[in-house]
């Protein structure tokens, strides 16, 4: 039986993309979800046990909706794994267009700030607007048809949906690159996911975290925090801060930090952090992804 697993629908995502390019194809059945949302929750649900989503972005920054419900509406799901996936966007339209007649450009939000050079130099009069994703927006160009109207997307989709390519590779760098992370609930084997290529015993590992204090006010606290990796010599991959949407001011923490909860100087590193902090949530210990090659997941 094929092992169903969730992405950000619907088909010809970049998600979808970073899916099958990491995992067994005969084995697998990717289920299309609406929204980043859902698919984080149908993990936490259990209506699947697996899901693929992005989380960050080396031209955008974090995928904030990934960061806010792992953070605060997640429970028994936890990441257990991660890839990196280089990103080329492309202008698509129902058929080859001047780019002087594109007068709306729809994409998800991401996608847009990637190719906000080429957007403000090269249609610096058309309108952009959001969709849910990029497939998401080639799908309603190729279905309205409304004249003017373009999209940014793959060009995967664009094959999908019977649109035309228009321009390739807008993206503002030529290295711009989303990483993906595998989401499965936290008493699962993650060897049961049928990826193309087992992780050496070997592999670096991360550990992701989130955090907030009570004494986050306070001069230092901050710093205080960080210091007890830091005097441990635990390197920070990431850190990203986070509004708790409580009142204004408050803010809660997102940290990569390179090792295994297992680790003696992990363990106590968490351990002083907490004495700093109101709330420690592990979100996650995988391991770190390979530039190039799909991570896969450490059982």
């Amino acid at each position: 039986m094929s092992t169903r697993i969730g992405y950000l629908g619907p088909r010809g995502t970049f998600t979808e993309e970073a899916l099958l390019g990491a995992v067994q194809a005969h084995a697998v059945e990717p289920v299309a979800l609406e929204t980043v949302y859902d698919a984080v929750m149908a993990v936490e649900s259990g209506t699947l046990a697996w899901a693929l989503v992005p989380i960050e972005n080396s031209i955008e920054g974090p995928v904030t909706v990934t960061l806010d419900t792992l953070a605060t509406e997640v429970v028994s799901a936890a990441i257990v794994g991660e890839l990196v996936l280089v990103v080329h966007q492309a202008l698509i339209a129902p058929s080859l267009v001047p780019l002087e007649t594109v007068t709306t450009v729809l994409s998800h939000p991401h996608a847009l700030g990637q190719c906000s050079a080429f957007l403000r130099t090269e249609l610096p009069g058309a309108t952009v607007a959001a969709a849910t994703s990029t497939a998401e927006a080639v799908r309603i160009v190729a279905t309205q048809r409304t004249p003017g109207w373009a999209a940014i997307g793959t060009r995967v989709a664009a094959e999908i949906y019977g649109c035309t390519v228009v321009r390739e590779r807008i993206e503002d760098h030529p290295d711009n690159e989303t990483r993906f992370v595998w989401l499965g609930k936290t008493d699962a084997d993650p060897a049961d996911l049928p990826l193309r290529e087992p992780p050496p015993a070997s592999a670096p590992a991360k550990t992701s975290v989130v955090f907030w204090g009570q004494g986050a006010e306070r001069p230092g606290w901050l710093v205080r925090c960080l210091d007890e990796f830091a005097r441990r010599d635990i390197n920070l991959t990431k850190i990203e801060s986070r509004p708790r949407r409580d009142r204004l001011g408050q803010y809660m923490f997102f940290a990569d930090l390179e090792g295994r909860l297992h680790e003696p100087r992990v363990a106590e590193g968490l351990m002083g952090l907490r004495e700093q902090c109101h709330e420690v949530r592990i979100l996650g210990c995988y391991p770190a992804a390979r530039r190039g090659v799909p991570a896969t997941l450490d059982p």
